[in-house]
């Protein structure tokens, strides 16, 4: 009898500590409206559960309950959630519920890792941004090794409505979507991102992503708006999942800038090449070619077509595994007695203002050689050398050379130089973001300005091109925007974005384009700008931004530019 009434004493209070128990986890999801001193007594529970390591788990506190506008107003990099640090070995969960215009693919969260919590720091910097449309780019790590890979973006996005395009369902399901996000930085020196969205459809989405970080140092996570806003709900931080990094075998190998032609005479068929392993996780990578083996090695002595063989065997961890291989081919010719410019290239007419050298852009360029038997062949530009153009007005040329085995050849090719009225950015095309740009120019309420320029650009990313600041006489901005079709800023998220580009093509056709930016001031607190772009060809494309937020009494507009430089030819 004792022990039954015993264990019914314990039973009794198990279930009442069950039941108070299960009533305070509930307090992390309802919201109590009176009497109104009692939500700021659950907000202090909140407050104090919040930073307490409960073992595996440590509970962060959320400052920032709803991150940006909520009529999805929020321009690009212009809201912001809480700083989350993440430090090695852990792995940080967030809860939101994401909200966006519906518009545009990116219209949704964005996720930034970075290395420190102060955006406007001096040693700031990012090792990637995420974009919740499995999109996304590296910041400024990649110098130190952490180089951001598109490929290894992975989703599992569908095509729930059947008629072939994935994004229209995907704007649909991430509206009012449940969203979770496990960044996960592992010991082994890399993250590991898991999004999962589960739409008010029913739908679950999810992408995932992993790159390289400091294994040692913490890294920080934080969340974008970009015409969206996100209903923050939890964050915690447990153990890292991940302790041993995965390895994965080679599965093809590139060659790039092989030689095309080597002279007899001349052993080294390798030359300026460059080997790229693909793994079977999607990630590739240059590898030294000191790691690489040549099965068959081209007999240099005759004259003729060569094939050359060439093989790797190492795992992504430098494991030696089955080895994955490819193979070129290069002529061995004569020796060259003499070059020809057969075709002109794309760019003749160059605009220039400083004394600074000008890199010569050889698209469209065709050299062909002579050589000792009195034979002709085209050479390939990486068998060559080219000059740079000096600054001066009027008729100028341009060396082209082919260093060969015994001689060096030497022709020229004609252009014509242009002086402008001012330029913007370095003419090495080195120019850092946010670092060269065009004065402003105020545009009065109802009125536009147009200014005129060519562009020189390394080519390398869309954004190498110019941008147009919308701001203040004080330099409060309102929106920047790029020839490329992206923007952000405060007064972005209300604008019309039209264009016609091919962006295939995009990159390359920068250099040499004729640009004509026009901001006009509609009067009435919104402002339009348009690029009108004439590639080297003569192509002709725009981009237009219509209906962007400014105030009409205060405006001025500036250009600024990253990787390029312009000649100002009108303004």
């Amino acid at each position: 009898m004792k022990k039954t009434k015993l264990f019914r004493r314990v039973l009794y209070a198990l279930v009442i500590a069950a039941v108070g128990f299960y009533g305070c986890e509930q307090l992390d999801v309802y919201s109590i409206d009176a009497p109104s001193d009692l939500q700021d007594r659950i907000d202090s529970i909140a407050d104090a559960k919040a930073g307490v390591d409960t073992g595996d788990t440590t509970y962060i506190n959320i400052a920032t309950a709803i991150v940006g506008p909520e009529d999805n107003s929020a321009g690009w990099w212009a809201y912001f959630s809480d700083y989350f640090t993440v430090p090695t070995n852990k792995l940080l969960h967030l809860e939101f519920v994401n909200h966006g215009t519906g518009i545009n693919n990116w219209n949704n969260w964005n996720l930034a890792i970075a290395n420190e919590a102060d955006r406007d720091g001096d040693n700031y910097a990012e090792y990637f941004l995420l974009r919740s449309d499995a999109y996304g780019w590296g910041g400024g790590m990649a110098d130190e090794g952490y180089e951001f890979d598109l490929a290894l973006v992975s989703h599992n996005y569908p095509d729930t409505d059947g008629d072939g395009d994935i994004w229209n369902d995907f704007r649909t399901t991430m509206q009012g979507a449940n969203v979770s996000i496990d960044v996960d930085h592992s010991a082994t020196g890399n993250v590991y991102v898991t999004a999962t969205a589960v739409g008010t459809n029913g739908t679950e989405l999810v992408m995932t992503y992993n790159q390289p970080v400091s294994a040692t140092a913490d890294i920080v996570a934080f969340l974008v708006c970009d015409g969206s806003y996100f209903e923050m709900k939890k964050a915690y931080l447990i153990p890292s999942k991940v302790t041993v990094v995965e390895d994965f075998n080679p599965v093809s190998i590139t060659v790039t800038g092989a030689p095309e032609f080597v002279e007899i005479g001349n052993e080294d068929f390798w030359g300026d090449a460059v080997a790229t392993v693909t793994y079977a996780d999607g990630s590739s990578a240059e590898v030294d070619t000191a790691d690489l083996s040549f099965t068959v090695v081209p007999e240099m002595t005759t004259l003729g077509e060569k094939t050359v063989v060439v093989a790797y065997s190492k795992t992504k961890q430098g494991e030696y595994t089955q080895a994955v291989s490819t193979f070129y081919t290069l002529e061995v010719t004569n020796s060259v007695s003499s070059l020809e410019v057969t075709t002109l290239p794309n760019i003749t007419t160059y605009y220039y203002y400083n004394s600074d050298s000008i890199i010569f852009n050889t698209t469209g360029l065709v050299v062909t050689a002579t050589y000792s038997d009195g034979t002709t062949g085209v050479l390939g530009k990486d068998a060559l050398k080219f000059g740079k153009i000096p600054a001066a007005e009027g008729a100028q040329t341009v060396d082209i050379s082919y260093v060969g085995a015994t001689n060096t050849v030497t022709t020229t090719c004609p252009l014509t130089l242009v002086q402008g009225l001012s330029q913007v950015g370095l003419t090495d095309m080195t120019t850092p973001w946010w670092s060269a740009f065009h004065p402003d120019v105020a545009v009065a309420s109802g009125t536009s300005t147009t200014i005129t320029m060519y562009c020189y650009s390394n080519g390398i990313s869309n954004w190498n091109s110019p941008s147009t600041i919308l701001r203040k006489a004080d330099l409060t901005e309102n929106a920047v925007v790029r020839m490329d079709s992206f923007g952000w800023g405060d007064g972005y998220g209300t604008a019309t974005v039209t264009n016609d580009w091919n962006w295939d093509v995009f990159g390359p056709n920068i250099s040499g384009s004729k640009i004509a930016i026009t901001v006009k001031n509609n009067g009435d607190n919104t402002a339009d700008v348009r690029y009108d772009v004439t590639y080297a060809n003569g192509d002709k494309h725009f981009q237009e931004y219509a209906g962007l937020t400014v105030d009409s009494s205060d405006l001025n507009c500036a250009l600024v530019l990253e990787g390029a430089y312009l000649v100002i030819v009108n303004n």
